[in-house]
C-alpha cells in the first residue's frame, strides 16, 4: 500500500473548501427536488450559473477550455456517484 500523498496546508484548505462547496450545492439540489423542481431543470440551471460565474471570473476562453475537458473527466468517472465523498 502506498503512503498517503503529502499535501501542503494550502492544498488541504482548497480540498476542504471544495468539499464544503459540494455539500452546499448538493443540499440546494436536494431542497429543489423536494420542492418539486424537475431534476433536469435544476441541473440545467446549475450548469448555466456555473458557466456564467466562470466567464465572469476567468473569461470565455478559460470557461470554454474547461468545458472542452469535460468529456474526458466524465468518461473517467470523476463525476460519478461512486466518486463523490
Amino acid at each position: 500500500m502506498l503512503p498517503p500523498p503529502k499535501l501542503t496546508i494550502e492544498e488541504l484548505r482548497a480540498a476542504d473548501a471544495r468539499r464544503a462547496a459540494l455539500a452546499y450545492v448538493s443540499e440546494a439540489f436536494a431542497e429543489a427536488v423536494l420542492d418539486g423542481i424537475d431534476v433536469d431543470a435544476f441541473a440545467d440551471a446549475a450548469l448555466g450559473a456555473v458557466f456564467r460565474e466562470l466567464i465572469a471570473n476567468y473569461g470565455e476562453e478559460r470557461a470554454a477550455a474547461l468545458a472542452a475537458g469535460l468529456p474526458e473527466r466524465i468518461g473517467a468517472g470523476e463525476f460519478s456517484a461512486h466518486a463523490q465523498q
